[in-house]
Protein backbone atom coordinates (compact mmCIF):
# COMPACT_ATOMS: atom_id res chain seq x y z
CA UNK A 1 0.00 0.00 0.00
CA UNK A 2 1.36 3.45 -1.13
CA UNK A 3 1.45 5.68 1.67
CA UNK A 4 0.79 10.06 0.43
CA UNK A 5 4.25 10.65 -0.24
CA UNK A 6 4.85 7.72 -2.44
CA UNK A 7 6.30 5.33 0.07
CA UNK A 8 5.20 2.02 1.01
CA UNK A 9 3.06 2.14 4.21
CA UNK A 10 3.49 -0.23 6.15
CA UNK A 11 0.65 -2.42 7.59
CA UNK A 12 0.39 -4.58 10.63
CA UNK A 13 -1.13 -7.90 10.04
CA UNK A 14 -2.83 -9.79 13.07
CA UNK A 15 0.19 -12.17 13.81
CA UNK A 16 2.53 -9.05 13.89
CA UNK A 17 0.33 -7.36 16.38
CA UNK A 18 0.19 -10.05 18.81
CA UNK A 19 4.10 -10.95 18.45
CA UNK A 20 4.87 -7.32 19.56
CA UNK A 21 2.11 -6.82 22.06
CA UNK A 22 3.60 -10.23 23.63
CA UNK A 23 6.95 -8.97 23.34
CA UNK A 24 6.45 -5.59 25.38
CA UNK A 25 3.66 -7.03 27.90
CA UNK A 26 6.75 -9.82 29.08
CA UNK A 27 9.62 -7.01 28.62
CA UNK A 28 7.65 -4.23 31.15
CA UNK A 29 4.21 -4.90 31.49
CA UNK A 30 2.86 -2.07 28.50
CA UNK A 31 -0.64 -3.65 27.33
CA UNK A 32 -1.70 -2.65 23.94
CA UNK A 33 -5.38 -3.44 23.48
CA UNK A 34 -6.95 -3.71 19.99
CA UNK A 35 -8.03 -0.30 19.82
CA UNK A 36 -4.18 1.03 20.70
CA UNK A 37 -3.46 -1.01 17.17
CA UNK A 38 -3.16 1.62 15.05
CA UNK A 39 -1.22 4.26 17.02
CA UNK A 40 1.60 1.25 17.89
CA UNK A 41 1.45 0.51 13.82
CA UNK A 42 2.05 4.04 13.15
CA UNK A 43 4.87 4.95 15.63
CA UNK A 44 6.72 1.74 15.08
CA UNK A 45 6.44 1.97 11.45
CA UNK A 46 8.77 5.22 11.55
CA UNK A 47 11.29 2.92 13.40
CA UNK A 48 11.07 0.48 10.56
CA UNK A 49 11.91 2.65 8.03
CA UNK A 50 14.72 4.19 9.66
CA UNK A 51 15.95 0.99 10.22
CA UNK A 52 14.93 0.06 6.49
CA UNK A 53 13.45 -3.40 7.48
CA UNK A 54 10.49 -4.74 5.54
CA UNK A 55 8.02 -5.83 8.16
CA UNK A 56 6.96 -5.94 11.52
CA UNK A 57 8.07 -9.42 11.64
CA UNK A 58 11.31 -8.43 10.86
CA UNK A 59 11.37 -5.60 13.47
CA UNK A 60 10.08 -8.35 16.31
CA UNK A 61 13.03 -10.43 15.19
CA UNK A 62 15.13 -7.05 15.75
CA UNK A 63 13.13 -6.41 19.33
CA UNK A 64 13.94 -10.34 20.49
CA UNK A 65 17.55 -9.55 19.84
CA UNK A 66 18.71 -6.08 20.47
CA UNK A 67 17.91 -4.29 24.21
CA UNK A 68 18.87 -0.99 22.55
CA UNK A 69 15.99 -1.15 20.27
CA UNK A 70 13.57 -2.35 22.62
CA UNK A 71 14.15 0.41 24.54
CA UNK A 72 14.05 2.23 21.95
CA UNK A 73 10.44 0.76 20.92
CA UNK A 74 8.68 1.73 24.50
CA UNK A 75 10.11 5.32 24.33
CA UNK A 76 8.08 5.85 21.04
CA UNK A 77 5.02 3.80 22.50
CA UNK A 78 4.84 5.78 25.96
CA UNK A 79 4.03 9.03 26.05
CA UNK A 80 6.35 11.14 28.78
CA UNK A 81 4.15 13.91 29.20
CA UNK A 82 4.88 15.96 32.44
CA UNK A 83 6.18 18.98 34.23
CA UNK A 84 6.40 21.01 37.17
CA UNK A 85 4.07 21.33 40.21
CA UNK A 86 1.57 18.40 38.45
CA UNK A 87 -1.67 17.66 40.38
CA UNK A 88 -0.87 20.61 43.08
CA UNK A 89 -3.68 19.19 45.33
CA UNK A 90 -1.69 15.91 45.65
CA UNK A 91 1.47 17.82 46.38
CA UNK A 92 -0.43 19.98 48.85
CA UNK A 93 -1.49 16.76 50.81
CA UNK A 94 1.56 15.23 50.85
CA UNK A 95 3.56 18.29 52.41
CA UNK A 96 1.07 19.75 54.71
CA UNK A 97 -0.51 16.16 55.75
CA UNK A 98 1.21 13.04 54.50
CA UNK A 99 5.24 13.80 55.31
CA UNK A 100 3.86 15.61 58.71
CA UNK A 101 1.69 12.53 59.87
CA UNK A 102 4.88 10.12 59.02
CA UNK A 103 7.35 11.99 61.13
CA UNK A 104 4.96 12.31 64.13
CA UNK A 105 4.74 8.53 63.90
CA UNK A 106 8.52 7.69 63.52
CA UNK A 107 10.44 10.66 65.19
CA UNK A 108 14.09 10.51 64.45
CA UNK A 109 17.08 11.26 62.36
CA UNK A 110 16.83 9.04 59.76
CA UNK A 111 15.41 11.14 56.11
CA UNK A 112 11.87 9.77 55.07
CA UNK A 113 12.32 8.28 51.74
CA UNK A 114 10.34 9.38 48.92
CA UNK A 115 10.29 7.24 45.45
CA UNK A 116 9.27 8.87 42.31
CA UNK A 117 8.14 5.23 40.37
CA UNK A 118 8.28 6.65 36.67
CA UNK A 119 9.81 9.93 36.75
CA UNK A 120 9.97 10.37 32.86
CA UNK A 121 12.14 13.80 32.05
CA UNK A 122 12.73 14.65 36.44
CA UNK A 123 9.99 16.98 36.85
CA UNK A 124 8.17 15.06 39.41
CA UNK A 125 11.25 14.81 41.68
CA UNK A 126 13.06 18.05 41.01
CA UNK A 127 9.39 19.34 42.34
CA UNK A 128 9.76 17.63 45.85
CA UNK A 129 12.65 18.87 46.46
CA UNK A 130 11.95 22.32 45.54
CA UNK A 131 8.37 21.84 47.52
CA UNK A 132 10.63 20.47 50.68
CA UNK A 133 12.95 23.57 50.44
CA UNK A 134 10.15 25.63 50.37
CA UNK A 135 8.81 24.26 53.57
CA UNK A 136 11.97 24.53 55.48
CA UNK A 137 13.15 21.46 55.19
CA UNK A 138 16.54 20.30 54.70
CA UNK A 139 16.94 17.47 51.42
CA UNK A 140 19.26 14.81 52.87
CA UNK A 141 18.74 15.06 56.05
CA UNK A 142 15.00 15.45 56.43
CA UNK A 143 14.02 13.39 53.47
CA UNK A 144 15.69 11.51 50.14
CA UNK A 145 14.54 11.49 47.01
CA UNK A 146 14.69 8.42 44.35
CA UNK A 147 13.90 8.53 40.88
CA UNK A 148 13.46 5.75 38.36
CA UNK A 149 12.24 5.02 34.67
CA UNK A 150 12.60 2.72 32.49
CA UNK A 151 13.80 5.25 29.69
CA UNK A 152 17.28 5.71 29.45
CA UNK A 153 16.84 9.04 27.27
CA UNK A 154 14.21 10.33 29.39
CA UNK A 155 16.49 9.87 32.68
CA UNK A 156 19.64 11.42 30.70
CA UNK A 157 17.31 14.42 30.35
CA UNK A 158 16.28 14.84 33.97
CA UNK A 159 20.38 14.35 35.01
CA UNK A 160 21.26 17.69 32.74
CA UNK A 161 18.17 19.55 34.58
CA UNK A 162 17.52 21.49 30.80
CA UNK A 163 14.22 22.53 30.58
CA UNK A 164 12.02 24.31 27.89
CA UNK A 165 8.69 26.67 28.40
CA UNK A 166 6.12 23.70 28.55
CA UNK A 167 7.78 22.12 31.57
CA UNK A 168 6.49 25.02 33.53
CA UNK A 169 3.03 25.58 32.87
CA UNK A 170 2.15 25.20 36.54
CA UNK A 171 5.34 26.99 37.96
CA UNK A 172 4.95 30.07 39.63
CA UNK A 173 7.53 32.68 38.04
CA UNK A 174 9.68 33.63 41.52
CA UNK A 175 10.17 29.68 42.04
CA UNK A 176 11.38 29.37 38.09
CA UNK A 177 13.44 32.72 39.27
CA UNK A 178 14.59 31.31 42.56
CA UNK A 179 15.69 27.55 41.34
CA UNK A 180 16.48 27.95 37.64
CA UNK A 181 18.82 30.08 35.46
CA UNK A 182 17.86 30.64 31.69
CA UNK A 183 20.37 30.43 28.87
CA UNK A 184 19.16 30.54 25.11
CA UNK A 185 15.85 29.47 26.11
CA UNK A 186 16.26 26.89 27.92
CA UNK A 187 16.28 26.89 32.14
CA UNK A 188 19.00 24.66 33.93
CA UNK A 189 17.56 23.40 37.37
CA UNK A 190 19.99 24.81 40.34
CA UNK A 191 22.62 22.44 41.67
CA UNK A 192 20.83 23.11 45.17
CA UNK A 193 18.11 20.97 43.90
CA UNK A 194 19.67 18.87 41.37
CA UNK A 195 22.18 17.34 43.50
CA UNK A 196 19.22 15.89 46.10
CA UNK A 197 17.96 13.34 43.38
CA UNK A 198 18.67 9.70 43.20
CA UNK A 199 18.30 8.41 39.47
CA UNK A 200 18.08 4.85 38.85
CA UNK A 201 17.27 2.77 35.64
CA UNK A 202 14.75 0.71 36.80
CA UNK A 203 11.61 -1.39 35.30
CA UNK A 204 9.21 -2.01 37.24
CA UNK A 205 8.50 -5.96 36.58
CA UNK A 206 11.63 -6.30 37.36
CA UNK A 207 11.95 -8.11 40.52
CA UNK A 208 15.96 -8.48 41.19
CA UNK A 209 16.55 -5.33 40.61
CA UNK A 210 13.83 -3.35 42.44
CA UNK A 211 14.93 -5.34 45.47
CA UNK A 212 17.63 -3.85 46.27
CA UNK A 213 15.75 -0.70 46.67
CA UNK A 214 15.80 0.15 50.42
CA UNK A 215 12.29 0.88 51.79
CA UNK A 216 10.26 3.47 51.46
CA UNK A 217 7.64 5.72 53.20
CA UNK A 218 6.25 7.70 50.35
CA UNK A 219 5.60 5.80 46.97
CA UNK A 220 4.59 8.40 43.82
CA UNK A 221 3.58 6.58 40.69
CA UNK A 222 0.84 8.71 39.00
CA UNK A 223 -0.25 8.11 35.21
CA UNK A 224 2.01 5.15 34.85
CA UNK A 225 0.11 1.94 35.67
CA UNK A 226 -2.53 2.63 32.86
CA UNK A 227 -0.25 1.15 30.80
CA UNK A 228 -0.71 -1.98 32.45
CA UNK A 229 -3.26 -5.02 32.23
CA UNK A 230 -4.89 -5.61 35.00
CA UNK A 231 -2.09 -8.69 35.73
CA UNK A 232 0.75 -6.28 35.64
CA UNK A 233 -1.70 -3.91 38.09
CA UNK A 234 -1.63 -6.11 40.66
CA UNK A 235 2.36 -7.19 40.21
CA UNK A 236 3.09 -3.89 40.16
CA UNK A 237 1.29 -2.78 43.35
CA UNK A 238 2.09 -5.98 45.29
CA UNK A 239 5.89 -4.33 44.67
CA UNK A 240 5.23 -1.12 45.81
CA UNK A 241 3.13 -2.90 48.95
CA UNK A 242 6.38 -4.64 49.52
CA UNK A 243 8.96 -1.73 49.60
CA UNK A 244 6.59 0.35 51.48
CA UNK A 245 7.17 0.64 54.89
CA UNK A 246 4.21 0.06 57.62
CA UNK A 247 2.20 3.12 57.60
CA UNK A 248 3.84 4.58 54.18
CA UNK A 249 1.36 6.15 51.66
CA UNK A 250 0.99 5.50 47.83
CA UNK A 251 -0.13 8.30 45.59
CA UNK A 252 -1.25 7.68 41.67
CA UNK A 253 -2.80 9.54 39.52
CA UNK A 254 -5.90 10.93 39.72
CA UNK A 255 -7.15 8.57 37.08
CA UNK A 256 -5.98 5.67 38.62
CA UNK A 257 -7.47 3.87 41.23
CA UNK A 258 -6.85 0.00 43.17
CA UNK A 259 -10.41 -0.71 42.63
CA UNK A 260 -10.12 -4.53 41.62
CA UNK A 261 -6.40 -4.64 41.74
CA UNK A 262 -4.95 -4.28 45.37
CA UNK A 263 -7.24 -4.37 48.87
CA UNK A 264 -3.92 -3.89 50.39
CA UNK A 265 -4.13 -0.45 51.19
CA UNK A 266 -6.84 1.37 52.89
CA UNK A 267 -8.41 5.13 50.87
CA UNK A 268 -7.55 7.85 52.92
CA UNK A 269 -9.75 11.52 52.56
CA UNK A 270 -6.86 14.14 53.24
CA UNK A 271 -7.81 17.62 53.43
CA UNK A 272 -6.80 18.33 49.61
CA UNK A 273 -7.03 14.67 48.17
CA UNK A 274 -7.79 10.96 48.37
CA UNK A 275 -4.56 9.07 48.86
CA UNK A 276 -3.68 5.13 49.96
CA UNK A 277 -2.01 4.42 52.81
CA UNK A 278 -0.08 1.05 53.70
CA UNK A 279 -1.59 -0.25 57.21
CA UNK A 280 0.46 -0.47 59.83
CA UNK A 281 0.03 -2.50 63.65
CA UNK A 282 -1.72 -1.35 65.75
CA UNK A 283 -3.74 0.95 63.85
CA UNK A 284 -6.88 2.55 65.01
CA UNK A 285 -9.76 1.30 62.52
CA UNK A 286 -9.92 4.09 59.86
CA UNK A 287 -13.35 5.91 59.38
CA UNK A 288 -13.19 7.67 56.08
CA UNK A 289 -15.62 10.18 57.29
CA UNK A 290 -14.67 10.80 60.50
CA UNK A 291 -11.01 12.09 59.28
CA UNK A 292 -12.82 13.70 56.31
CA UNK A 293 -15.15 15.97 58.76
CA UNK A 294 -12.36 16.14 61.34
CA UNK A 295 -9.63 17.40 58.19
CA UNK A 296 -12.41 20.13 57.72
CA UNK A 297 -12.39 21.40 61.17
CA UNK A 298 -8.76 21.64 61.19
CA UNK A 299 -9.11 23.43 57.77
CA UNK A 300 -11.19 26.08 59.38
CA UNK A 301 -9.25 26.65 62.37
CA UNK A 302 -6.40 26.92 60.71
CA UNK A 303 -7.79 29.17 57.94
CA UNK A 304 -9.43 31.35 61.01
CA UNK A 305 -6.13 32.12 62.85
CA UNK A 306 -4.55 32.72 59.65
Amino acid sequence: MRGPGGHDELQMTDAEFRMICDLLRSHCGLHFGAESRYVLEKRLARRIQELELSSFAAYHYQLRSDDQELARAVDELVTNETYFFRERNQLRALFEEILPELRQRCPGDHPLAIWSAGCSSGEEPYTLVMLALEAGLRPGRDLRVYASDISRPMLQKARRGLYREASFRQTDDHLRDKYFREKDGMWRIADEVKQHVDFIHLNLTDKSKIALLGNMDVTLCRNVIIYFNAETKQQVIQTFEDKLRPGGFLLLGHSESLINVSSAFELRHLTHDLVYRKPAPGDSPYDPWHAAAAAAVARVDREGRS
